[in-house]
C-alpha cells in the first residue's frame, strides 16, 4: 500500500523526509498497515550514514517496518547544473553508506542505472536459491549414480 510521496526539494535531508513520513504514516498506525518504506535516491544523503543507521534502525524496529533503497546512478558533471550538492560522494562510496542504512532497517538494496542493474539484494537472493537448487541437483544426480552402480 503507497501512502506517501516525499520529495526533498533539490536536497537529500533524509533525516527530514523519514521523519516526516514516520510522523505522518505512523502517528496513527491503527489506520495505517504500512510495512516498508522505499527511498528513491540518487546520491548519497546530506547526513552521515552512522547517524541515519541508528536512526533508521531505532524507527524500523519501533514499528516492525522495513526501509529499501533504490539507488539510481546517474552519470554527470559535479555541479553540471550550478548547484553542488550538501555532500558528495562517488557511487560506490554512496552505494556502502546506503546499504549500511539498509542493514540498520533490515530491507533491502537495489542499485541501478542508465545502464541496467549493478546490484540488487532480490537479484542475490534469486541465484543463491538458483546455485542452491543446482547443488541440490548436482548431490541427487551422484546419489542416483551410486545406487544405479550398486545395484
Amino acid at each position: 500500500r503507497w501512502v506517501l510521496n516525499l520529495q526533498c526539494k533539490g536536497s537529500r535531508n533524509f533525516l527530514s523526509a523519514l521523519r516526516r513520513a514516520v510522523e505522518v504514516d505512523f502517528k496513527d498506525k491503527d489506520k495505517h498497515k504500512s510495512q516498508g518504506l522505499y527511498l528513491l535516491i540518487t546520491g548519497i544523503p546530506d547526513q552521515e550514514a552512522h547517524t541515519l543507521s541508528a536512526y533508521v534502525a531505532e524507527v524500523c524496529r519501533g514499528f516492525d517496518l522495513q526501509l529499501h533503497i533504490c539507488l539510481f546512478s546517474v552519470v554527470e558533471d559535479v555541479g553540471s547544473r550550478g548547484v553542488l550538492p550538501a555532500r558528495y560522494a562517488n557511487p560506490a562510496e554512496t552505494a556502502s553508506a546506503l546499504k549500511e542504512i539498509v542493514q540498520a532497517a533490515k530491507g533491502r538494496f537495489h542499485w541501478f542505472g542508465e545502464a541496467g542493474i549493478f546490484e540488487s539484494d532480490d537479484i542475490t537472493i534469486i541465484v543463491s536459491e538458483m546455485e542452491k537448487a543446482n547443488n541440490y541437483s548436482q548431490k541427487c544426480a551422484f546419489l542416483v549414480e551410486s545406487l544405479k552402480q550398486r545395484a
